[in-house]
């Protein structure tokens, strides 16, 4: 057995591809399923399934694969260490944000984390995706009700959903009293699949569940919460794109007593269980944590 295989059979199993990391290695589909079959035959075990989409770990390729990337890991972190012996800390991060909560929020986390740590690369990605880690990503900031169980999920915090107006707006119009006079407005929101959107909202007593179609719509909440104070109508956002204007009393609320859902309710840090963090990624990791921490009020709810 030797490393070089070890490395391939890592790099096929997370892949799922034998092709894909033949690119990688700048090799042929042929040599990586060569020295695939070589370490089959030195084990004396089939270590993977290949099927005609996809291959997948056998329960004797997983263990392998487990020693494989923990070799990999190890190796990787003698080789940091030797390369900042006498340097300040250095190294890349690269960062997937939600557009909205990355502008409104953690812009300004990450810039103070580029003062503290000059020696760092950040890579931040500002995007609304489904899908959470790339090989150019190596964390991402996501909100959701319950994380993937096949990553390592640290939670930031809770996001809470608000009926919310300019003051002017509100006066003029007045504002919902119950979750289906919401209907009756002109909401202002996130996109979703065609014009409408699906809320739920919960009292102590009862659950209700109301189909809106918002005539201002939009994935960037910046754009959303300049559309709330222009007073074009309620916003239907998360707490944390408005704070100041709350705080001020330019942005009023409703349904206040009630819990609404949309977007989901908690902010996840995520990060892949098997890939090596370097000391740069978990002082990124640290950093965040402690900033999402501080950042909470005494509800627990996310900035």
């Amino acid at each position: 057995m030797d490393l070089q295989s070890l490395t391939l059979l890592v790099e096929i199993i997370d892949c799922g591809n034998l092709s894909q990391v033949a690119r990688k290695f700048n090799m042929t589909r042929a040599n990586v399923s060569y020295h695939l079959s070589q370490l089959e035959k030195s084990v004396g075990a089939q270590l993977v399934r290949r099927t005609t989409r996809r291959v997948e770990a056998t329960e004797v390729g997983l263990r392998l694969y487990e020693h494989g990337r923990n070799i990999q890991n190890e190796i990787l972190a003698a080789r940091e260490t030797v390369e900042q012996l006498g340097q300040g800390l250095q190294g890349r991060v690269g960062i997937s944000v939600p557009s909205g909560f990355g502008d409104l929020v953690m812009a300004d986390w990450l810039i103070e984390f580029k003062h503290l740590y000059p020696g760092i690369v950040l890579d931040v990605l500002f995007e609304n995706r489904t899908d959470h880690l790339r090989d150019e990503v190596d964390l991402a900031i996501r909100v959701m009700n319950e994380p993937p169980p096949s990553l390592v999920a640290r939670r930031l915090g809770d996001v809470r959903c608000i009926v919310c107006a300019s003051r002017e707006y509100a006066e003029a119009h007045g504002m919902p009293r119950t979750p289906q006079e919401l209907c009756e407005a002109p909401i202002i929101s996130v996109g979703a699949l065609g014009r409408q959107i699906r809320m739920c909202a919960e009292d102590a007593t009862t659950r209700h569940e109301v189909v809106l179609e918002p005539t201002l719509i939009s994935d960037h909440f910046p754009f959303l919460r300049k559309g709330i104070l222009a007073g074009l109508g309620v916003g239907l956002v998360p707490d944390y794109v408005l704070p100041d204007k709350l705080a001020s009393g330019e942005i009023v609320t409703a349904l206040d007593d009630y819990r609404l859902s949309i977007y989901g309710e908690h902010m996840y840090l995520l990060y892949m269980p098997s890939r090596h963090r370097t000391k740069a990624m978990r002082t990124c990791i640290d950093f965040l944590l402690e900033k999402a921490g501080a950042a909470q009020p005494a509800s627990g709810h996310a900035p």
